[in-house]
């Protein structure tokens, strides 16, 4: 039961994380270590015991890292041709076609380094799998931690149920993907309201170059169309990106209630890096989901899984770093 020691550390320095504070993302991290701490003495162990020989945990754990690039490639390019179609050419758009791309150009470069046995292209194929590796294990940590935070409940009493904005239709319309959003935050506020404290529903949202009004107007129309009281609307016009949206609203809610609790809630795939932003800026409160169309969903999470890597960019070129150096140690000490 040794072997298992690791995987329960970690694990335990998990629940003290999510017991501190939901948002932080060294959770979701700690979440993958344990995980791989476990099935590493699981494996371990069956070895050991003469379950099974190490060459076939070996070759098994090849079989999953093959099943883990070949099965997600063609599944990605099929998300991807459906979001140009649908949504358009820009950038974020094209996201899951090009992670698709990227993994059967892994899987080629892998398959040409071993059939070819050249040993530079060999050392180059390996040290991208291992970037690769690091990359998708970050990102099975984020997408496995998120929607476990997802279902977390709200533990407090609230005072605000901030909604952020997005893009307006025509510059003056609420989008679905906006509406959806809206309707979450309604009914939100209206669980919220049984425990005896009515919430403001705050609405976040400036005006850009191309709208005629501003977010947080058109959603206080929204809202206010669907029969919510006016006096229970507050509005914050003047932010452009998320954590613009954070950092105004928490300037108001603050303002108003230095000790407000309050939930914020975006679209289902924004929940984690919303969740991420709003402890770094202060906001004092959860986050929670609205649902979004399923073929949107793939792009939109690797774009918000890009956008955390930027955050915690030093942190990642560092690895990734040590990753090259230990892959160009590796091609020298084997010449």
């Amino acid at each position: 039961m040794l072997a298992y020691a690791p995987a329960a550390v970690t694990f335990l320095v998990f629940c003290v994380g999510v017991l501190r504070d939901r948002r932080r993302f060294s959770n979701a991290v700690l979440l993958g270590l344990s995980l791989v701490f476990a099935l590493a003495a699981w494996c371990f162990t069956l070895v050991h015991g003469g379950t099974l020989a190490g060459r076939d945990v070996a070759v098994a754990a090849v079989v999953v890292g093959a099943l883990c690039v070949l099965v997600p490639a063609p599944l990605l390019l099929a998300n991807g041709v459906t979001m140009v179609r649908k949504e358009g050419r820009g950038p974020a758009n094209l996201l899951s076609l090009l992670a698709g791309l990227g993994l059967f150009a892994l899987a080629a470069l892998l398959v040409a380094a071993f059939v070819l046995h050249a040993h530079t292209l060999l050392a180059i194929a390996v040290t991208t799998a291992a970037i690769a590796g690091y990359v998708g294990f970050l990102f099975a940590c984020v997408l496995a931690y998120g929607m476990l935070y997802g279902h977390l409940r709200v533990r407090r009493r609230t005072d605000y149920v901030v909604v952020l904005g997005a893009g307006l239709l025509g510059g003056e319309r609420v989008s679905p993907l906006l509406a959806a959003r809206l309707d979450r935050g309604l009914t939100a506020q209206r669980v919220l309201s049984k425990r005896k404290r009515e919430p403001f529903l705050l609405v976040s949202g400036g005006k850009g170059g191309d709208e005629a009004l501003s977010e947080a107007e058109a959603m206080a129309r929204y809202v206010r169309a669907k029969g919510f009281p006016e006096r229970l609307v507050v509005c914050e016009d003047r932010s452009a990106t998320t954590e613009e949206n954070l950092r105004n609203s928490h300037a108001l809610m603050a303002g108003a209630n230095p000790r407000y609790r309050c939930v914020v809630v975006t679209s289902n795939y924004h929940v984690f890096r919303t969740a991420v932003t709003a402890r770094r800026v202060g906001v004092r409160g959860h986050v929670v989901g609205a649902p979004t169309a399923s073929y949107f969903w793939p792009s939109a999470m690797i774009r918000e899984f890009v956008a955390l890597l930027v955050d915690y960019r030093r942190t990642n070129i560092a690895l990734c770093l040590l990753l090259v150096l230990g892959g160009a140690l590796v091609w020298w000490l084997s010449r």
